[in-house]
């Protein structure tokens, strides 16, 4: 199988790398390569298009951290997104977000999307068991007013804060090429003191439950 595993930064995957490379041959029958698409939506949208044209892999396994939204959620706790939504395209108007589907120029039920939302539909045949299923909304820009929290937590139901899964999951769902968002969560959306998150512990489960995964794939 075809692998790709892309992040906006080379740290993201770079301890997943090197984990793989301590496995000696264990992972040579899956064709891995390791891909940096930049940091935000427009970034990524256009290095996975262009990755995909030119590799056509079977599978893109999307990693970094992330911020999480809900207190449900562990620090260092890694998840995968099932569905995906953008949090830019939208007008506030009397503390109310309104967004393209609201504004009626977009409809809900077009594909790509699922309900307004972007859906992931090659989950059932990943080996994703061990670990929570989340709807994450894709922002541009990082959130820390906890007004805004407040209303993105209300208008999508998020339970993470990315800032390039939407552009995987449009860009995979238009090219229908299989994939999967991982996300270690280093935070909570809107702290702000860096000394509380947890980075390291993130990536080293995010690159743990990568490998955990390359291993339980099939081989075609």
């Amino acid at each position: 199988m075809k692998v790709v595993i892309s992040a906006a930064t080379q740290m993201e995957w770079q301890r997943i790398k090197d984990n793989l490379q301590q496995q000696g041959d264990a992972f040579t029958r899956h064709e891995i390569s390791f891909h940096t698409s930049g940091i935000g939506i427009l970034h990524t949208t256009y290095a996975l298009s262009t990755l995909i044209q030119q590799q056509q892999p079977d599978l893109i396994i999307q990693v970094g951290i992330a911020g999480a939204l809900s207190n449900n959620l562990q620090l260092a706790e890694v998840v995968y997104v099932a569905n995906d939504c953008s949090g830019d395209l939208l007008v506030e108007e009397n503390g109310a977000l309104s967004d393209l589907f609201d504004l009626g120029l977009q409809q809900q039920d077009i594909f790509p999307y699922t309900k307004k939302a972007l859906v992931n539909p090659w989950l059932d045949k990943l080996p994703l068991k061990s670990i929570k299923a989340v709807t994450a909304v894709t922002i541009n820009e990082i959130t820390t007013r906890p007004r805004r929290i407040q209303q993105l937590q209300q208008k999508y139901d998020a339970a993470i804060e990315t800032m390039e899964g939407v552009a995987l999951h449009y860009v995979g769902l238009q090219t229908q090429t299989p994939f999967v968002q991982l996300k270690a969560i280093s935070n909570y959306v809107g702290e702000r003191d860096k000394s509380k998150w947890q980075i390291r512990q993130a990536l080293d489960n995010l690159s743990a439950e990568v490998v955990r995964l390359l291993a339980a794939l099939p081989l075609s």
